[in-house]
């Protein structure tokens, strides 16, 4: 297991930066053949100046440790472990930035607590454990949310079938301007007003 405190000083020695300075800070210590990260700790708080964390490729269980970064606009924790979202609560008190949460290919079951995050404008979720159209509403809080990738999920697949995934979201998102990496049309749209 490599803490964070040890995967940043890694990251700044291999990149000749100082990482309380840097705005995108890659913390993958496989890359630095290093055991994977396994808890979020304390030290992210030292990354003051940080606008994209990158923790994907870890064994991260549970979102923590995120106060400190006021300047936070995208969080990337893709191919991680996370069950889900709980731990957002420290960027609830960055004001007006827009938020960009990258977490596919985790486990993620439910949504609980998205709702809280008005400033959330892209989540990329694909390959993770959505079932039920419950959560998907959840995102209906998120006003500011324009971009969502949720193929891979349980309920894409099986809405897949019937055709009318994207309709189906796009009634309960209609804010939205891309899903899945394809842009939202005026058709679709339409189809959606009549469901």
């Amino acid at each position: 297991m490599t803490s964070c405190k040890d995967a940043i000083k890694a990251w700044e020695t291999a990149q000749s930066v100082v990482a309380a300075e840097a705005e995108d800070v890659r913390l993958c210590p496989i890359a630095l053949q290093l055991p994977l990260i396994t808890k979020m700790d304390g030290a992210l708080g030292t990354l003051k100046s940080c606008k994209h964390l990158r923790l994907s490729t870890n064994a991260i269980d549970k979102i923590a440790n995120l106060n400190g970064l006021d300047n936070l606009e995208i969080l990337s924790l893709g191919r991680n472990s996370l069950k889900s979202i709980n731990g957002l609560d420290p960027l609830l008190t960055i004001p007006c930035r827009p938020l960009q949460l990258w977490i596919s290919y985790n486990q993620i079951g439910s949504l609980a607590g998205v709702e809280k995050l008005s400033h959330l404008e892209v989540l990329f979720m694909s390959n993770n454990k959505i079932s039920s159209w419950a959560e998907v509403e959840r995102l209906a809080a998120c006003s500011n949310m324009r971009d969502l990738l949720l193929k891979g999920n349980p309920l894409c697949d099986a809405c897949a079938e019937a055709g009318d995934w994207r309709i189906q979201v796009v009634k309960r998102l209609p804010g939205l301007k891309t899903l899945d990496g394809v842009i939202i049309d005026d058709e679709e749209r339409e189809r959606a007003k009549e469901l």
